[in-house]
């Protein structure tokens, strides 16, 4: 699974011109089930996620984690991280898992979220979003498992 996270104040995602989640602050993050993604790696990426130290401590320092702030989650579907942009203009999307997996990997991931102690919204999957953000630092990390 991938994932794009983002250090948010907060953040919203849309469908239809209705707000159907929000968050902050916290993370706002984007991802995506890829082909092969077997049933352990939403529990992976939620424990690596929950565990990056890249909120301010005292300091001002990157040391502490969504956890340790007591942060929220806006988690959103978003199959266009296994874009492959390697030959030609256009984009192909063919890494990404198939639409039935993808969902389920999805739902799984955000409910291991919240398993962590995480309050946690989402988008809806397949559905056309519109995603609102106030991105702090900003901070945006990229994410494998």
């Amino acid at each position: 699974m991938r994932a794009l996270i983002q250090r948010i104040s907060e953040a919203s995602v849309s469908v239809d011109g209705e707000a159907i989640g929000r968050s902050g602050p916290g993370l706002l993050i984007l991802v995506c089930a890829m082909q092969g993604d077997t049933e352990d790696k939403p529990a992976q990426l939620a424990a690596k996620i929950s565990k990056l130290r890249i909120f301010k401590d005292e300091a001002g320092k990157m040391n502490r984690s969504i956890v340790d702030i007591g942060g929220s989650a806006l988690v959103v579907s978003q199959f266009t991280l296994a874009a492959d942009t390697s030959r030609g203009n256009r984009p192909g999307f063919s890494a990404a898992a198939a639409p039935a997996d993808g969902e389920r990997l999805y739902e799984a991931f955000a409910g291991e979220m919240g398993k962590l102690g995480i309050a946690t919204e989402t988008g809806r999957f397949g559905a056309d979003m519109a995603v609102s953000l106030v991105n702090d630092g900003p901070v945006t990390i990229w994410v494998e498992v």
